[in-house]
């Protein structure tokens, strides 16, 4: 009865299952059969205790993807990309695979007009092919043959950056803000949203783009930080962040995935406006640590990590008007304040 209910629902793959995948997860359930892509193997008891059905691939691996094609009208993309390059090599070999079965059943309809024995040999393929719900061809009882309307390309939501903005002075901006990546992290996620974008435009998926920023929760704070002692930018020299509670990013892409526009950017960040060092001082009074010592920008370059201090050089403020007014997305954590209160009141 249960393999029933699995085959009759929906199905969603999560490719890139992790903290917030695993979120994404209980919102599923209730209306779909979750697949997920996961390149550990040991993971697969985890996945399948979750009531996921666990597919070891690995999106560095083109051929270990084959599985994927045609396996779900609905995906959820929320895997990094490789960390080199300019170029997301991950995103292209994703793409690659979930056309793949789309174009077998293209080309299978087209070919059918050619004669009456290429029309019956791509008939019989084209109903194989639509076993895994593209493009198909059926042959009705009398013996004429009929052509399907095209299935919908594969719905797949993209789990982006903020930082492809790059530094914005600390002024508020919205999605419509032209992409100005400065590191080579921020320039592989440009690259995945214009993959994404074209394929959208071909019609080999509709994407819709999520660009996130700092996501905590619980077990994402920066309390390791703050007990080492590491310091934060003066207020003079400080920048803006943006933050969303990892539950309500994982609300949100679920979201997308029925109410998300193809090629559309949205901000999945909350309404705060906090500095850097207000956000650590402001986790730190919660938890009763002491706060994060001040130093200046230029004592900064010489004592803190370079790959910290990339994050200490962009400063800006997300406007979430589409996320509120396109989405209707509520919120359970409005503002950083509202979960710290919170976990001060358990």
């Amino acid at each position: 009865m249960k393999a029933t209910r699995n085959f009759r629902r929906p199905r969603v793959l999560i490719v890139g299952c992790g903290d917030v995948g695993m979120r994404c997860v209980p919102l599923l359930h209730p209306r779909a059969h979750v697949f997920a892509l996961t390149s550990h193997a040991e993971r697969s008891a985890e996945l399948r205790a979750a009531g996921v059905t666990p597919l070891v691939g690995d999106l560095d691996v083109r051929r270990s993807l084959k599985r994927l094609a045609g396996l779900a009208p609905t995906v959820l993309h929320l895997a990094p990309p490789q960390k080199s390059g300019d170029d997301d090599r991950r995103t292209r070999a994703l793409l690659a695979t979930l056309g793949a079965r789309r174009d077998v059943a293209l080309r299978a309809a087209r070919a059918a007009a050619v004669s009456p024995a290429g029309r019956l040999r791509s008939g019989l393929r084209a109903i194989h092919v639509s076993w895994a719900r593209s493009e198909t061809a059926r042959i009705v009882p009398d013996g004429v043959r009929r052509t399907a309307a095209p299935r919908a390309p594969v719905r797949l939501v993209y789990a982006s950056t903020t930082g492809v903005y790059g530094d914005c002075g600390g002024v508020w901006i919205d999605e419509t803000r032209a992409t100005q990546p400065v590191n080579a992290r921020a320039k592989r996620r440009v690259s995945a949203e214009r993959q994404l974008r074209r394929a959208t435009a071909r019609g080999s998926v509709a994407a819709s783009i999520a660009r996130i920023p700092g996501i905590y929760a619980h077990n994402r704070l920066p309390l390791a930080r703050l007990d080492k002692g590491t310091p934060a930018l003066i207020d003079a020299d400080d920048v803006y962040t943006n933050h969303i509670h990892a539950n309500d990013l994982a609300a949100i892409l679920v979201r997308l995935t029925t109410h998300g526009k193809p090629a559309r950017v949205i901000h999945a960040s909350d309404d705060s406006s906090l500095k850097m060092g207000e956000y650590f001082d402001a986790v730190a009074d919660a938890f009763g640590l002491p706060r994060a010592p001040r130093i200046t920008r230029a004592q900064a370059e010489e004592r803190i990590d370079p790959n910290l201090l990339s994050f200490m050089r962009e400063s800006r403020r997300l406007v979430n008007r589409r996320l509120k007014k396109e989405l209707r997305v509520r919120l359970r954590y409005p503002s950083v304040a509202d979960f710290l209160h919170e976990a001060g009141m358990k």
